[in-house]
């Protein structure tokens, strides 16, 4: 579907036009017309897949044509990092270029005082799009910076990793200060329990739109091991005897579980460093850094770094414990193998794991290879089969049935279907 069969109005057409940008990705498709029909929307989409230009320009198309007051906030964006908020921001920027009376500014911190004061001076000017971290946010909330009371749309991206940095309680008091009638758009990669939940709480009515999860690139090479935990510290040894530990990540689903991992390692006298919610804005910016720079062998996280990292060159993979599921594990080996490079994935398998990671060679398609276990460490527990359950999956759609009325009733103008 091209972009010109769409309400987007003709500004953001002519911006599309200049950037080449023509086909919708799926996401867009299904996101586009919901929002700009008013609905809330949860969409669950894997990153890469367009999903800021899903939320972007349907917001951008209704500012340009509708009566929204000029100092007011009128649409706010949370990232969860500051990172992301630039790249959304550049994205604005690029979007909105015929866009003469749509204003923005980016709030997130890790900056000096120069920076909070051309926020400021942003929020007090009434930028029309607000694009933030939760923590700078709140800090410009509590001092009275800002007034959310006339906001019309509320966009929560990434919001599973939200959760995994700790900024549930945070997002709570954000969404407090926003008035009922405001347009909710929430996205994660992922939907487990706790995304639902923020969702049931976050959103009204809203259209659920996911994409299913694209399989692993072909060029990783996947593997497994058997074990118990115990067995595992000593797999890792024998898996970096060699002394090749160059462009590794270790992931692990709890945050506890890093810290342990990566004080053992470090007494194995591996170069490594933790990834994880508990470390500060400026604490992850450190450590990524510095193995950005090579300076680390070893990165050992949480599934903060599954999605959004941008390091084309990691080497191997190996998931400490298996993910929760197939996207999780999708998310986690799909930052080896970039940029059509080779790369390795190797998953640790415990006794009480195996009937969830056959769930997750289910998806794939295919079994995965199963390594022995290094001389000296014992036997593993038996891979045995079991017998499948029936899951309950979800088809596309809204969660209720709804009548024929929408909200923000607004009728579309006739507009010029054509970008130039």
């Amino acid at each position: 579907m091209k972009f010109e069969e769409t309400y987007l109005n003709d500004n953001i057409l002519d911006a599309l036009y200049d950037m080449h940008f023509d086909e919708m990705t799926p996401i867009q498709e299904k996101c586009i017309p919901e929002i700009l029909d008013g609905y809330d929307v949860l969409g669950v989409a894997q990153t890469g897949t367009g999903k800021t230009a899903a939320y972007l320009l349907p917001i951008l198309s209704m500012l340009d044509d509708g009566d929204y007051p000029k100092d007011a906030i009128n649409c706010v964006v949370m990232s969860p990092t500051r990172e992301l908020a630039q790249q959304i921001d550049q994205a604005m920027q690029g979007f909105g270029y015929y866009l003469d009376g749509v204003s923005s500014v980016a709030v997130y911190g890790g900056n000096d005082g120069n920076r909070y004061d051309q926020e400021l001076r942003g929020m007090r000017l009434g930028a029309d799009v607000l694009i933030a971290t939760p923590g700078r946010l709140l800090s410009h909330l509590k001092v009275g910076n800002l007034d959310l009371s006339r906001c019309s749309f509320f966009v929560l991206d990434e919001a599973d990793r939200m959760l995994d940095m700790g900024f549930s309680e945070d997002i709570m008091k954000i969404v407090a200060q926003l008035p009922k009638s405001c347009q909710r758009v929430m996205f994660s990669a992922t939907m487990p329990s706790k995304i639902r939940e923020l969702a049931v709480s976050l959103l009204h009515d809203p259209v659920e739109i996911k994409l299913a999860v694209s399989k692993p690139a072909e060029k990783i090479q996947q593997s497994a091991y058997v074990c118990y935990d115990p067995q595992k510290l000593g797999i890792i040894e024998h898996l970096f005897k060699n002394g090749d530990l160059q462009r590794v990540i270790i992931f692990s689903g709890k945050k506890e579980r890093v810290k342990d991992i990566t004080r053992r390692l470090k007494r194995m006298k591996i170069n490594c460093a933790e990834m994880h919610s508990d470390l500060s804005q400026a604490e992850r910016d450190d450590v990524m850094y510095r193995f950005k720079a090579g300076q680390v062998d070893v990165l050992v996280a949480t599934d903060i770094v599954s999605r959004g990292i941008d390091i084309d060159d990691i080497r191997i993979v190996l998931n400490y414990d298996v993910p929760h599921d197939a996207e999780d594990y999708v998310h986690r080996i799909g930052r080896t193998a970039r940029a059509d490079r080779d790369g390795v994935a190797i998953t640790f398998v415990n006794d009480t794991e195996i009937y969830k990671f056959q769930g997750i060679e289910h998806f794939l398609g295919k079994e995965v290879e199963k390594r022995p276990l290094p001389e000296g460490l014992g036997e593993g527990p038996a891979y045995t089969k079991r017998e499948k359950k029936h899951s309950d999956t979800r088809r596309h759609g809204r969660w209720h049935s709804r009548g024929n009325g929408k909200r923000n009733q607004k009728k579309k103008s006739s507009r010029g279907s054509s970008a130039k």
